[in-house]
């Protein structure tokens, strides 16, 4: 039997250890890594790309887990990302399983629930259970805004407006003119039909965008 090589990201590190643990008892399952976000995650599959999947948060500082899943497309499409997250919104299944995951598993997934779908993931077979597909379709059903409302660019800009950086420190981030980040600003406010970034914030919070 082929054993399937495994690397956990997750920034929490007794939830890493605990979860290597569990995983070690199985004996087609090797953890062959651990990281503690996204960075560290592309660095080590750049020296080590005989990987099978990756056990991926969503929530990690420095690179997330939605960057890490847009550079495994790029990095090694062969690579398979089972999300395991403590979020259980529809709007969060939803993005990920556009972005490419296999899987999305929440932190209190039983074990014997975890397994099975790292063994039906590595067979190259995507797996959502029956609670995280309907979420997602409740999410997809209830949605009554385009996904095409805002520009790739511009929902990058709103994310990070959204997590409270200035125009300079977006424009930092994005490598453009703080010139360049105000004109997607002002672009946003006039497709949401919002004054300023409090009701932008509340608006794109209410129509899922963020």
């Amino acid at each position: 039997m082929k054993t399937i090589k495994l690397v956990i990201a997750d920034d929490h590190e007794l939830f890493r250890n605990g979860l290597k643990e569990l995983l070690r008892k199985y004996n087609d399952i090797d953890v062959v890594g651990c990281v503690s976000d996204g960075i560290e995650f592309i660095e080590y599959y750049k020296n080590n790309q005989d990987i099978d999947i990756v056990l991926l948060d969503i929530s990690m500082p420095n690179m997330n887990g939605f960057e890490v899943l847009d550079q495994i497309k790029d990095l090694n499409p062969s690579v398979k990302p089972i999300i395991i997250s403590m979020h259980d919104e529809g709007n969060y299944i939803a993005k990920c399983a556009r972005m490419g995951a296999y899987s999305y598993l929440l932190k209190n997934t039983d074990q014997d629930e975890l397994i099975k779908v790292v063994r039906v993931v590595s067979k190259g077979k995507k797996h959502f259970s029956p609670k995280i597909s309907e979420k997602m379709i409740d999410y997809m059903s209830d949605s009554t805004i385009s996904e095409n409302v805002l520009s790739k660019k511009e929902t990058e800009v709103l994310e990070l407006i959204s997590k409270g950086n200035t125009t300079k420190e977006i424009a930092a981030m994005l490598y453009v003119s703080a010139r360049t980040i105000e004109t997607h600003r002002s672009n946003i406010l006039k497709k949401l039909n919002v004054k300023n970034t409090a009701e932008l914030i509340i608006k794109a919070v209410k129509m899922k965008l963020i």
